[in-house]
């Protein structure tokens, strides 16, 4: 039976869904529910067919509504506000006045490889370990699974948002629309924050780095054929002057036109994600060897397990327990367990720049950008990671003395990699240099994707006058951070850089632990703003939904053939939806409130360690505080101003929503011969067409793996 276009039929303020034939294009369509008044089938099947000479969409799509509605590329961007100047004069000023816009020439490649790229940094290499230490490597690969579900949860709701409205600084300004404005304004200086203290810790893990030796000891007790392994090279230089060159490095990468940042990215994370799979094949093979154990297994039999026996919550001596506190059985595996969550979350932070690259964007209609790269980075990093952690988990028993850092904040250098140790403990020469070598690489890259999410945070906080003061030499600093040259916030790249001069930090004896803890603080501070974001989004939901219900045809000033685009059962066009958004949204919702809570639970128990338990905590006395100070600032002290300041949708119109190009307006595919988006597996029809199928299958497979 041939597929059928969209329809409805209108029976007064009611639809019920039919579905005539397409005749001007049937069989190319599939059939994927019926949403939109009968009227528009008219316009429909008029509508000329894509011709990829035309330098643009038609002037109205098939729905009546301009094409680009939404989604204006630079030479149709909307025309500057116009009030007390003349057209021509208007016109000037977007020419000659202040630039404060960014540029879009980010593809969805680019943006695939930087969120890959800011995830792996040192996080994953340097801290595998301590979670296969805390929890054992069965639970440890349970853990990151479960911290990926968390991540997965977040970044489809703030993804599903951004896709639809791809404003600037979307991690805090839909919180802003939709929550309160005074709760969006305190989660995107939190925010910007611990993207900042990230860089700072990246380039301060690059000092420890190169600080790199293997204890002797350990090297003839598992018999590794060298006596030494450790890096002379740089030994006897000042930390300061390491991280003066690291910081100038990213400086300079961010300075450059987003276009060539995007090319290195792009470059920077094919070799990165090449680098992990490579090191999974590796531990993978060495397993499989079997040179010095016999099970494949070994490291989940007895003596070890797949779980940890226990847990030390205090390592010092204290009245009582004069061989510090140890919880063991139940009690030990499930706050192990918790434990291991807590820390493997800080090596899975820094998705949400994909959704920072929005603005920037090449074209979100037509390649779909945030919708595929929302969903790459999930399925590779959640993979990736549980594979890593699994495979090098048969190499390295959890019970290993060069695992055994017990720090619950602090940053240490690649001899207690568990990568490493797995190279030492199956005697693979020079591969200890190498993989600490990379490491350097690694966090440097991941130190130039901080600093480019902390610029565009600042520069979105900058072009919202209400989040400063009302002073003249704020606001002096205010439109400084906003200006951007060749489309680089500049200024904001220059004050986040000189924040994260707190990597100098490496020059005094306890900075590791210092700067430990200030990571700490950033990784609670992303917790709140994930869970401010998936409370966000159920907000977001029913706002929507009251719009594609007509609800809201007043204050968005909607027709009926409007409403299409707050459509999310519109398969056609609507951007970015998942089944059941709403509940992996309540899902993340939870989970990161517990996560918030119970993450310190450690500093609770006596004696209690004020540096640490402020660590841990101090984020939500800061939210608390930010949000505070925003709200009585607009709102003054008298009660009955205390009000919620919420705009929801209203004023998004010049940025959205933009709907994903229609398949009328795309070539056909190559592979199946029919027009469909991106991501969408759409076999050919009719039969003798086994061969197109199957590499319509693989092309389907390759778009979401590529």
């Amino acid at each position: 039976m041939a597929d059928q276009a969209p329809g409805l039929v209108e029976n007064d303020t009611t639809y019920t869904h039919n579905a005539p034939p397409y005749a001007a294009n049937q069989g190319n369509y599939p059939n994927y529910g019926n949403h939109y008044p009968q009227a528009q089938q008219a316009a429909y099947a008029a509508q000329p067919a894509y011709n990829p000479v035309q330098e643009h969409y038609p002037a109205v799509n098939a729905y009546g509504v301009p094409s680009n509605y939404g989604n204006q590329t630079p030479d149709t961007e909307p025309k500057a506000p116009t009030v007390g100047h003349s057209e021509a004069e208007a016109v000037s000023i977007r020419s000659n006045g202040p630039k404060t816009e960014l540029k879009k020439e980010l593809e969805e490649r680019h943006v695939n490889m930087i969120g890959f790229s800011v995830v792996l940094g040192v996080g994953l290499f340097l801290s595998a370990g301590k979670v296969i230490f805390i929890a054992g490597p069965g639970l440890a690969v349970i853990a990151y699974l479960l911290m990926g579900t968390l991540m997965w949860s977040a970044m489809a709701s703030m993804g599903e948002m951004t896709a639809l409205f791809p404003v600037k600084g979307p991690t805090f300004e839909f919180t802003r629309r939709f929550v309160d404005e005074s709760v969006g304004y305190a989660s995107a200086w939190m925010l910007w924050f611990c993207y900042v203290v990230v860089a700072a810790a990246e380039i301060l893990s690059v000092t420890e780095i190169f600080r790199f030796q293997v204890d002797e000891d350990y090297l003839r007790d598992v018999g590794y054929p060298n006596e030494t392994v450790e890096w002379s090279f740089g030994v006897g230089t000042n930390p300061a002057v390491w991280v003066g060159i690291f910081l100038f490095a990213i400086l300079l990468m961010n300075l450059l036109p987003v276009r060539q940042y995007g090319q290195f990215e792009y470059i920077f994370g094919s070799i990165k994600i090449s680098f992990l799979v490579a090191l999974i094949m590796m531990n993978t093979v060495l397993n499989a060897r079997k040179m010095f154990h016999s099970s494949r297994f070994w490291t989940y039999e007895t003596p070890y397990g797949f779980s940890s026996a226990n847990i030390t919550v205090k390592a010092t001596p204290s009245d009582g327990h004069p061989d510090g506190i140890v919880y063991s059985g139940t009690l030990g595996t499930i706050t192990a367990f918790w434990t291991a969550m807590v820390t493997s979350f800080f090596s899975l932070m820094g998705w949400d720049i994909i959704l920072l690259t929005a603005p920037e964007n090449k074209d979100l209609a037509r390649e779909e950008t945030i919708k595929i790269s929302s969903r790459k980075i999930a399925l590779r990093v959640i993979l990736l990671y549980a594979l890593a952690v699994f495979t090098v988990g048969l190499n390295v028993p959890y019970t290993d003395v060069g695992l055994r850092n017990l720090t619950l904040n602090g940053i240490t250098g690649g001899q207690t990699s568990i990568f490493v140790l797995s190279a030492i403990r199956e005697h693979v020469p020079f591969l200890p240099h190498f993989l600490n070598g990379f490491f350097v690489f690694s966090a440097t890259t991941t130190g130039i994707n901080s600093l480019y999410s902390a610029s565009r945070i600042l520069h979105a906080i900058a072009s919202l006058r209400d989040a400063w003061p009302r002073w003249g030499w704020v606001e002096s600093i205010r439109s400084r951070l906003e200006y951007t040259h060749y489309g680089v916030p500049i200024g904001a790249v220059f004050t986040s850089w000189f924040l994260a001069f707190l990597s100098f930090l490496s020059t005094r004896p306890s900075s590791t632990e210092i700067l430990g803890r200030m990571t700490s603080v950033a990784a609670t501070s992303t917790l709140i703003v994930y869970a401010l974001n998936c409370f966000t989004f159920l907000l977001f939901f029913k706002e929507i939904n009251k719009a594609t219900c007509g609800l809201r045809d007043e204050d968005l000033n909607l027709t009926p053939e409007l409403r299409y685009q707050y459509d999310r059962n519109n398969k056609w066009q609507y951007p970015y939806h998942s089944h059941l958004q709403w509940m992996r949204a309540l899902y993340g919702l939870v989970f990161c409130i517990l996560m918030i809570i119970f993450q310190g639970w450690r500093t609770l128990v006596p004696p209690i360690s004020v540096e640490d338990f402020v660590a841990s905590y101090v984020s939500i006395l800061i939210f608390i505080v930010l949000s505070t100070a925003y709200f009585f600032k607009s709102r003054g002290f008298n009660p009955a101003n205390w009000h919620r300041r919420a705009q929801k949708l209203a004023g998004l119109e010049a940025i959205g929503p933009v709907a994903a190009a229609h398949p009328n307006h795309r070539e056909p595919c190559k592979h199946c011969g029919m027009r469909h988006r991106r991501g969408r597996l759409v076999l050919p029809d009719g039969p003798g067409r086994r061969k197109q199928k199957t590499i319509a299958v693989l092309e389907w497979i390759w778009t979401w793996l590529k």
